[in-house]
C-alpha cells in the first residue's frame, strides 16, 4: 500500500495485504527457532505461537531466570524448549534475539548449525552492519532478514494481546532462496506487526541507535531531570515538580499527540500554553540540534557500538547496570514519581486508572 508520509510516499505492508492465513501458508514447513528469552524473545515467540506457527525456543540453561521464565510461559523442555545448539540445529528460521553483545559471543555456535536455505533473522541491524566489530558474517547459503518492532518486548506483547499490533520495519540483506521477502513479511505478520515498512539493515540501526539515545530515552530522561531540578531549586515541591515534568506529559498531553498529532495537542491546550510552546520550541531545537548531529555521527561511525560491546560484554556488567538503575530509581524525581503513581485513582477492580487529565489538556 502506497502511503504519503508528509510529502514522501512509501510502500507499507498491512495485515489486509498480507493476512495471517497467507503468513501461515508461507511458513507451514518452517521451524522458527527463537534464540534468547530475554527482552524480544518472549514477546515474539509467544505471539507467533498464539498465531499458530511452529516455534521453538533456544535458551542457555545456565541463565536460570530466562530458562525458568520460558518454562513458566509454557515452553516444554525437550519439546519446544532447548539449548541454543539444539534449537539452531532444529530450526529453519533462526531468530537472533539475544542482546547485541551476546550475538557476538554465540555467533560461532550459531554459524556451525546453519544449513543451506535457512533464514538468519534479526530484529536489529547491529550485528550485520557493524560486522567488523561483531564478526557476525553470514555464509552465502542462507537468507539474512530482519523484522524490527518499534517498541520494547513488553509493548510488542501488550499490543498483540489488545489487538492493535505494533509497527515494524523490515529488510532483506541476503536472498539465497528467492523467498526471503515472503519469509520476512510472514514472520513480521506472525510476531504481531500492525504494519511493516521497508528499510535496510544500515538505516534501521542508524535510526534506532539515534532514537534510543535521543528523544525516545536518553534525551527524554535528561530533559526531564533538567526541568525537575530547576523547579525544585526555585522552591517547588517534589509533587508539583514531578507532575509538571512527567505526570502531565505521560498521562495527558502525549495521549493527545498520539490521537491526532502535535498540532491537535496544541489546539486542545490553553492559549497561554499554546503561545509558550510555539515560542520555546525553536529555542529547544536550536539548543539540541548540534547534539543530535554529533550523536548521529557517532552512531554511523561505529563509536556508539564500540561503547556498547565493550561495556555490556564485561563479566561485571549486570552488577554495574543494576547499580546505575538503582541510582536512577532512588533519585528524588523518580521517588516522587512512585508516590504520584500510588495516588492515581483505581477502578472497582483495583487497577490503576492510567488516564488522568492535566490542566493543559483543557481549553481555557
Amino acid at each position: 500500500m502506497l502511503i504519503d508520509f508528509g510529502g514522501e510516499k512509501e510502500n507499507v505492508v498491512t495485515r489486509k495485504e498480507f493476512p495471517m492465513a497467507k503468513a501461515r501458508k508461507a511458513l507451514k514447513n518452517e521451524t522458527i527457532a527463537v534464540i534468547g528469552y530475554g527482552v524480544q524473545g518472549p514477546a515474539q515467540g509467544l505471539n507467533m505461537r498464539d498465531n499458530g506457527f511452529n516455534v521453538i525456543i533456544g535458551q542457555a540453561k545456565e541463565f536460570k531466570r530466562d530458562w525458568d521464565r520460558a518454562v513458566k510461559d509454557g515452553w516444554k523442555p525437550g519439546k519446544t524448549l532447548f539449548g541454543i545448539e539444539e534449537a539452531c540445529e532444529r530450526g529453519t528460521i533462526i531468530q537472533m534475539l539475544v542482546s547485541d553483545a551476546a550475538q557476538k559471543a554465540i555467533w560461532p555456535t550459531v554459524k556451525k548449525y546453519l544449513k543451506p536455505g535457512d533464514a538468519l533473522y534479526f530484529s536489529h541491524g547491529f550485528s550485520i552492519v557493524y560486522k567488523d566489530q561483531t564478526k557476525v558474517i553470514p555464509p552465502d547459503f542462507v537468507d539474512v532478514i530482519m523484522v524490527a518492532p518499534k517498541g520494547s518486548g513488553t509493548s510488542v506483547r501488550r499490543n498483540f494481546l489488545n489487538g492493535a499490533g505494533i509497527n515494524s520495519s523490515y529488510a532483506v540483506a541476503q536472498d539465497y532462496t528467492g523467498r526471503a521477502v515472503e519469509r520476512t513479511l510472514a514472520v513480521g505478520i506472525g510476531v504481531g506487526s500492525g504494519y511493516l515498512f521497508p528499510t535496510t539493515f544500515e538505516q534501521e540501526v542508524f535510526s534506532d541507535l539515534t532514537g534510543e539515545r535521543g528523544v525516545l530515552m536518553g534525551a527524554l530522561a535528561g530533559i526531564m531531570e533538567a526541568q525537575y531540578e530547576v523547579l525544585r531549586s526555585h522552591g517547588h515541591s517534589p509533587s508539583e515538580a514531578f507532575n509538571e515534568t512527567v505526570e502531565e506529559l505521560t498521562q495527558s498531553l502525549i495521549r493527545l499527540v498520539d490521537e491526532n498529532g502535535m498540532d491537535w495537542m496544541y489546539g486542545n491546550c490553553s492559549a497561554t500554553a499554546q503561545r509558550g510552546a510555539l515560542d520555546w520550541k525553536p529555542k529547544f531545537k536550536k539548543a539540541t540540534l548540534p547534539v543530535f548531529k554529533e550523536l548521529y555521527k557517532r552512531v554511523k561511525g561505529g563509536v556508539e557500538t564500540k561503547r556498547v560491546l565493550s561495556a555490556t560484554g564485561g563479566k561485571d556488567y549486570q552488577a554495574r547496570l543494576r547499580k546505575e538503575l538503582e541510582e536512577l530509581r532512588n533519585s528524588e524525581m523518580w521517588r516522587a514519581g512512585a508516590a504520584v503513581r500510588s495516588l492515581r485513582p483505581k477502578t472497582s477492580e483495583g487497577r490503576r486508572i492510567k488516564s488522568v487529565t492535566g490542566t493543559k489538556g483543557r481549553n481555557a
